[in-house]
């Protein structure tokens, strides 16, 4: 099989991206947006030992689960992955995946729910991130094409909210009304990079991300914003780096509040235009909801929350328990978390703590697992999953519980498999330990749509401490 050949073959089943695979003598082809049971012609893109990566140029037999994408620029963009898959099949898959991950990385064979639907299909998320730049024609709005700084223009985008569309018309008309300069990748050079935008409780925090000191013609901007928006408050964040990184470090209020003050299960917080909260406001409230039921927590329990952010869930769980520790690596995040303690009156039953995880938990968990009290352990890492080093001082410790929420079945699978005892590391390799003596059992897998139409999922696991044989 050669680069740039066409073939045809019939699809199999749905790999962990969502893309189509099927067998070609002795090749194994992933081909992006094709469903198990079609007969496919697709192009050869690359091929690497027995494995190739294809295109679709037709579909012959469209399978019954196929349905037409809401985006025009699909394919284009590569934002999703499953538009082209009737929701309930999406579910399905995801619930796979989770499943597929445990068994062929942990060799755990997991009894996972059934993946948690999410209350909207489309127009779900409460954060967008538009690059702006200066194309052959102009000024052009949209997302990255994937793996790439070529620019996909948009005029509105289905998994957004409809205030998404409002966004880009004034965009486009204050930048043209004023002669804006936008920024180029090629050449390194104009002011305006990016428009952030968090909705907060139906209020919009705006950011116009800057190459440059002060961005120009303030008043038109926010007259302009004014025509599409009643509630709304206007950032300028300074960022002249030129890599990857969308937001810089300063921002600066223009107009309106800098503050929004909101409530989840009981917690009142602050969401400024840094701020982080998961983009699904229904499915991360479901998901605290569920990880505080399963943690039994009461007035006697000490809860550890590692990768604890801005602190929202410690905080909820240090109304509810004696007491509850949040450890996150950054500083931001934890000058938030410690006035969410502050708002809250939660003094004397919340600390929040400013260092690694890896550095710092096992010192805690030591103290807080032999104090006598109920404790439980709550993980939630970034996409690469818990340090190896925490993994041991976790099972030194023995927290009775453990609650993980992952972004990434992949580093969920393996981390689960070192607690449960089902991997071992062997000449620096992990492989399958065919003498498990595990310490924890897994109550339960929990799989949430966070992100519908994406491959993406989250999912919690719980972990209870059993007495070895």
């Amino acid at each position: 099989m050669i680069k740039n050949e066409e073939r045809v073959g019939i699809v199999s089943r749905l790999g962990s991206n969502g893309e189509g695979v099927l067998k070609d003598g002795n090749f194994t082809v992933f081909v992006p947006y094709a469903l198990p049971n079609e007969k496919i012609k697709y192009k050869v893109l690359k091929v690497k030992k027995n494995v190739v990566f294809a295109k679709i140029v037709e579909v012959y037999t469209p399978a019954e689960e196929r349905v037409r994408p809401a985006c025009s620029v699909y394919e284009k963009c590569g934002g999703c992955q499953l538009q082209h898959l009737k929701y309930k099949l999406q579910l399905k898959l995801k619930t796979k995946i989770v499943k597929d991950c445990f068994s062929k990385i942990a060799f755990i064979n997991a009894d996972v729910c059934p993946t948690e639907r999410s209350e909207l299909e489309y127009g779900y998320r409460n954060k967008l991130q538009l690059p702006v730049r200066a194309e052959n024609f102009g000024c052009e709005i949209g997302f990255f094409a994937l793996g790439s700084h070529r620019i996909v223009p948009i005029n509105s985008c289905p998994i957004q909210p409809e205030w998404c569309t409002r966004i880009i018309k004034a965009i486009k008309k204050y930048v043209k009304m004023n002669d804006v300069s936008v920024y180029s990748d090629k050449v390194g050079d104009g002011l305006l990079k990016h428009v952030v935008v968090r909705a907060v409780d139906g209020k919009l925090l705006i950011t116009f991300v800057i190459n440059g000191d002060t961005l120009p013609c303030v008043n038109q901007l926010i007259a302009t914003l004014k025509e599409y928006f009643n509630d709304f408050s206007l950032f300028v964040n300074i960022n002249k780096l030129k890599n990857n990184v969308i937001l810089g470090e300063r921002f600066i209020c223009l107009f309106g509040r800098d503050k929004v003050t909101t409530n989840d299960l009981g917690v009142k917080y602050e969401m400024g235009p840094e701020s982080f909260m998961q983009v699904n406001d229904n499915v991360r409230r479901r998901i605290y909801s569920e990880v505080v039921k399963s943690s039994g927590v009461d007035e006697n329990t000490v809860v550890i929350d590692a990768y604890s952010g801005a602190g929202l869930l410690t905080a909820i769980f240090a109304q509810r328990a004696k007491k509850a520790i949040g450890v996150e690596i950054i500083k931001e995040a934890v000058d938030i978390a410690d006035n969410l303690k502050k708002i809250n009156g939660l003094e004397g039953k919340m600390e929040n703590i400013c260092a690694p995880c890896e550095d710092v938990l096992p010192e805690i968990l030591s103290r807080e697992t032999t104090s006598g009290e109920n404790n439980v352990l709550v993980l939630d890492p970034p996409r690469q999953g818990v340090d190896e080093k925490l993994i041991g001082a976790i099972l030194e410790s023995k927290p009775q519980k453990i609650l993980y929420i992952s972004c990434s079945p992949q580093t969920l699978a393996r981390d689960v498999g070192l607690l449960t005892d089902t991997l071992k590391r062997e000449n620096g390799e992990l492989v399958k330990n065919d003498s498990p003596n595990p310490l924890y059992e897994l109550s339960f897998v929990k799989p949430y749509d966070m992100f519908p139409q994406t491959k993406h999922v989250e999912t919690i696991v719980c972990l209870t401490r059993k007495e070895r044989v």
